[in-house]
């Protein structure tokens, strides 16, 4: 139950949807980032409440190789449109969903929260890190966590979900812009395969709570090198480097 209700916090204040405690996680809270003294060699020291992103044995992300076929449930994704509410929080952007959104995964339903971008791509395969990597983070009735990690690679055509959320890019950190006369729909990031690697791991920023389960489709999607690089221009790093496996196991679907 602790461990639950950890996880659904550290997920409410990723959406932003609670104010963190005034106290002395709230510094850092604030001011971990992914370079230098408060990069992620040191998030891990930067507070008590950081301490599992160098003491948790199940971090992500991974270089995943070497995963097991296995007869897995396919998932399945039932995203619809919703107003678009994007915010600079610092770290990324992201794009909070109102409800209704889900994948089943299993006769398991979770529910979409938000998505959010990282450039480079915090997981490879295989040893390949890609251009960037979208995170649709998902939580079930319990509050548990699931992430949908999507690979992105420029070069292709432009992707209609990315262009619309770049036009209304928040350069500012902690700007935020609601539009409700505009709808996106997490599923125009989706790839036409939805073959997936699954894995126990945590949440790549801090507080690096574990628990969460992961799924990272195998099929990368194209977009435009234009868009890869307006992303970059605001974030062109903000990718947690890859973490051990210690003996997790990694299964792939058929």
């Amino acid at each position: 139950m602790k461990t639950t209700m950890r996880l659904l916090s550290a997920t409410l204040a990723i959406l932003g949807s609670v104010p963190l405690a005034a106290d002395e996680h709230h510094d850092a809270a604030h001011s971990w980032t992914y370079a230098g003294d408060s990069g992620p060699a040191h998030w891990g020291d930067m507070s008590a409440e950081f301490a599992t992103c160098k003491l948790g044995e199940h971090q992500s992300p991974i270089d995943i190789t070497g995963a097991a076929k296995a007869d897995l449930p396919a998932i399945q994704f039932d995203y619809h449109d919703a107003p678009l509410k994007i915010v600079n929080n610092g770290h990324t952007i992201m794009v909070t969903v109102a409800p209704g959104s889900s994948i089943t995964v299993g006769g398991k339903r979770y529910d979409l929260v938000q998505f959010h971008f990282h450039h480079p791509s915090e997981e490879k395969i295989a040893g390949r890190q890609y251009d960037m990597v979208a995170h649709l983070v998902h939580k079930d009735a319990a509050g548990q966590l699931a992430v949908v990690g999507v690979l992105l690679q420029g070069g292709g055509a432009a992707n209609p979900l990315l262009d619309r959320l770049w036009s209304h890019l928040p350069a500012k950190v902690g700007e935020e812009q609601t539009v409700a006369t505009i709808s996106v729909n997490a599923k125009a990031l989706l790839p036409q395969e939805r073959g997936y690697y699954t894995f126990d791991g945590s949440l790549t920023t801090p507080p690096c709570s574990e628990g969460v389960t992961w799924f990272v489709l195998k099929q990368p999607l194209r977009v435009s090198a234009k868009e890869v690089e307006k992303f970059a221009a605001v974030y062109p790093n903000n990718a947690r480097p890859v973490q051990p496996l210690n003996g997790r196991s990694l299964r792939e679907a058929k």
